[in-house]
Order: C-alpha cells, then structure tokens, then sequence
C-alpha cells in the first residue's frame, strides 16, 4: 500500500506511459520548466526531457490542433489544457476535427488523443477559471469523456485512455488534486466505461462523479447516520454513459437523485433524468430531484461561490425531502 494524492496519481500515470511507449508525449501551457499549474507534471522535463515534455505558447487551438496532427501520424500525445474555460477557445480542433476524422475518412484516419483539463470551482478562481463543461463535450459523437472522482480512477484511467484508438478527454477537478489516500501497488479499476457503485442501498439512488463525489459520499454516511441506505453511484464516464448502471440502481432503490456542479439547464443532469424517463420511469416512486451548481457565472468572493455549488448540507436535506422525513427543514 502507498499514500498517493489525486495529483501524484495522475503523474504517475504520466510517467508510466511515458516510460512504457516512446510515442507518448505530454504538451501544453507551463507543463514542463514550470511544472504544470496544478504541479502534475513537476519535475517530468528533468527526467524525460524537453522533446517529450513540451511547453507550448497561450494557444490553445493551435497546441490541440499540434496534438491531433502528431495522433494522425502514430503519436500518443497526451495534451493538457490548463483550464477547461481555455478549453472553448480549442472547441473547433476538437468537435469539427478530433471528433469527426474518423467518420470522415471512413474509418482511415483516428485521433488516438488524450486531453487532460483541471475544472470546477471551490478556489476562488471567478467566472474564467472555475467551470464545469463536461456537458458540452458529452454532447459530441465521436468523443469519450473521462472525470475520476477516486484516487484509483486517477492513477489507472489515463492508461485505458491512451490505449484508446479515439480522442478521450479526462477532467481533473481541482479540488481533488489534494485529497490524498492509501491504494494498493496492484490495484486495478473497472473499465473506464462503466460506472460504479461507491456504496450500496436500497432506500434511494445518488448519481455523480468527480468533484462531486466526496461530498455525496459525506452525505450519504450522515443520511445513513438518520437511519436511511443510501445507494451512490460514481458515473466516472459520461459518454460513453453506462445508462444500464443508473437503471439497474433505480430498480433497486425506486428513487433517484443527481448531483452535478455545472448548471441545471440543458446539461448532464437532464440527460440523465431523461435516460430515467424514458427508460425506468416506472421503476420511480418518486419525482427525480437535481442538485446542481446555480445558473450564474461563478463569482469570485468565497462565500458566494460557496453558495453557487452543491454542498454536502443541500445533498442531505434534497435527500430528506425525498424520502419523507420529518428532519427535512422547512417540514
């Protein structure tokens, strides 16, 4: 067993593809004198060198676009964007290129490309740093959309990624890359397609992943605390979605919740309440309820992006109110 942070999970996933195959390289904005914004890649230009380990300039389109040519030519370039909101200003390599060569070229051409990108909101980053747009990159056929909420999923995900022969994009919230615990050197992860059941229950059913996930976890044990089972589901993937994971759970539980930091409208949480109506509608006991981050660009002051995101009291208290107890404040 060893201690290894969500951040040093992800660096040694790096440096094992890195050593394993001569054809992966890491690029982006500051990732090798400086070490990564996030500290991710500190240290990896010392060992692998500036031909593998390769600082681009504040050009988001132009370092992807570098990055989805190298894939077409037998590369496994691993390109990390240094904040999702950058990411929009890559949106044309990545929906109109990386995504469609395949289909293009009738199956000739692939775009074997990772894309790693730290998101989500709790350091006090405002409106042009703190987002969560993995709806947005759901929405595109043609990519596969990665968010590890677990250390584990950190440290073995990336190498299921690049071992892809399609574009892959990975989000990394940032209030992960702290969080620390104990793995095992063996450990494996189910594949990066499927969801997981972080904790068994019957009395109703949280959907999540990634920043998220800790904070519906800490719910889960208080509801469970109050005398209810609470069934938490990691989604992990959210396209490929595991949609026969969020049935099978319904069937379990007859009631489902969803906690997704990005926006309400239009966004991962309405897909998934749309998979549920559509296809378990009468497994539900119980109208679906979304707690989600609220619908304004995220402020800057501490205390106001605080109240923008969903926290372990909202999960506990939509909860009660699910279930019918007098705990629920308010009843």
């Amino acid at each position: 067993m060893s201690e290894l942070s969500y951040r040093e999970a992800f660096k040694a996933g790096i440096v094992e593809a890195l050593e394993a195959d001569p054809r992966v390289f890491l690029m982006g904005e500051d990732v090798g004198d400086y070490g990564g914004c996030y500290a991710v890649s500190k240290g990896l230009i010392e060992q692998f060198g500036k031909e593998r380990i390769i600082d681009t300039p504040l050009a988001e389109s132009g370092f992807v676009g570098a990055g989805i040519g190298a894939a077409m030519g037998g590369m496994r370039p691993i390109v990390e964007i240094m904040t999702v909101n950058f990411s929009l200003l890559a949106l044309d390599q990545i929906i109109n290129n990386a995504a469609t060569l395949r289909h293009m070229s009738n199956g000739q051409i692939g775009v074997p490309l990772v894309i790693r990108m730290a998101c989500g909101a709790g350091k006090q980053l405002a409106a042009q740093h703190s987002h969560s747009f993995e709806g947005i990159f759901a929405h595109v056929p043609g990519l596969k959309v990665l968010f590890p909420g677990t250390i584990e999923d950190a440290r073995h995900m990336l190498k299921m990624a690049l071992a892809d022969p399609d574009p892959v994009i990975i989000f990394e919230h940032v209030m992960l890359y702290n969080r620390s615990e104990e793995i095992s050197e063996g450990s494996t992860v189910p594949d990066m397609h499927k969801a997981v059941v972080r904790r068994a229950g019957k009395d109703l059913s949280i959907f999540t992943w990634g920043g998220s996930l800790y904070k519906v976890m800490e719910a889960a044990e208080q509801l469970h605390q109050q005398g209810h089972d609470i069934e938490v589901v990691d989604l992990r993937c959210l396209r490929p979605l595991d949609r026969s994971a969020i049935i099978a759970s319904v069937q379990r539980t007859h009631k489902a919740m969803i906690v997704d930091e990005s926006w309400k409208s239009v966004g991962m949480s309405a897909e998934i309440s749309a998979t549920l109506a559509e296809d378990a509608l009468y497994y539900l006991d119980a109208p679906i309820r979304r707690v989600n981050g609220q619908e304004v660009p995220f402020p800057y002051a501490e205390h106001l992006e605080a109240a923008c995101i969903p926290q372990v009291d909202d999960i506990v208290q939509t909860a009660l109110e699910m279930l019918g107890s007098s705990e629920a404040k308010g009843r």
